[in-house]
């Protein structure tokens, strides 16, 4: 006679044992701790630091012009406190360096477009043209631009969303050259 059908004998139904608690074991707190330990020892050996505040020459600055778009604004308010940044109104002569933002443009260029002809991608760009100066006439950083792109899908029946998305977008760019214009003013060493 053939046994029953091995699965026959397991149809007993499944019970869910519920949630499972897994004690760690002190041995496994201590590797986790070393391991840790060891990343951490590795980022110091490879130079790794977190960016602090920067350090700049100069100790006082004038941005042009004085009453600019959202990204002067932006610039005006990230020196914090270890540079002067000088009001509209006071003279230029105070200032040890000038900043002079001298365009901001923004672009927004179809990059694909379906088989009937939608448009389906953007892409959106920022450019900014910069130079920084010494209230004497002495360029420190010549006339340079600083251009951030990013792409975006574009659907017809979300528009209204698509609009917010791209204006988060722009903002993540305007911040981002922000970051690179205070770089730049940092990787001055002396005022000439």
């Amino acid at each position: 006679m053939k046994p029953p059908h091995p699965s026959a004998e397991s149809a007993a139904p499944l019970v869910d044992p519920g949630p499972q608690v897994i004690a760690a074991s002190p041995g496994s707190s201590r590797r986790r701790l070393g391991l840790s330990l060891g990343l951490a020892g590795l980022l110091a050996a490879c130079g790794f630091k977190l960016r602090g505040e920067q350090s700049f020459a100069f100790s006082s600055i004038a941005i042009t012009p004085a009453s600019g778009t959202a990204l002067v604004q932006e610039l005006r308010n990230s020196f914090g406190s270890s540079v002067k940044v000088l009001t509209a109104d006071a003279p230029i002569s105070l200032a040890q360096v000038l900043l002079d933002v001298l365009g901001e443009q923004r672009e927004k260029v179809v990059v694909g477009v379906n088989t009937s002809g939608q448009v389906r991608e953007f892409q959106l760009r920022l450019k900014v043209r910069i130079r920084l100066r010494t209230p004497q006439g002495q360029e420190l950083i010549a006339e340079d631009a600083i251009l951030q792109q990013r792409d975006i899908s574009y659907n017809e029946s979300a528009a209204l969303a698509k609009e917010a998305e791209e204006a988060l977008l722009y903002r993540d760019m305007q911040t981002d050259i922000v970051q690179q214009i205070l770089r730049r003013l940092a990787a001055i060493k002396q005022l000439q």
